[in-house]
């Protein structure tokens, strides 16, 4: 109910094109993302436009996950051959 107020609230105050641009914004921010392999996506333009960077809870200052040394490190074709449907998922090879 929240969100329908807020968009009704920008309709009349911006027009009927601003909540639509916001709306063509947020998908494209949420499809962004790094190739597998690297540091795992931020989605910082998504936060930036939803206000949910101006948020500070537990998980930015202590034992996030993301900051672990136990992560392995994933083969960036593999993920990439996993994410467009080339592949079933990560082959397990023994050294």
């Amino acid at each position: 109910m929240e969100a329908q107020t807020k968009r009704s609230l920008l309709e009349r105050a911006h027009g009927s094109a601003f909540p639509m641009k916001m709306d063509i914004e947020r998908q494209i921010l949420s499809r962004v993302q790094r190739p597998p392999g690297l540091i795992p996506s931020s989605m910082i333009g998504l936060e930036s436009l939803t206000g949910e960077l101006d948020e500070f809870g537990f998980q930015d200052f202590l034992n996030d996950p993301k900051e672990s040394d136990t992560i392995t490190p994933v083969d960036m074709h593999e993920g990439m051959e996993v994410r467009l449907g080339l592949s079933k998922g990560p082959v397990s090879r023994s050294f």
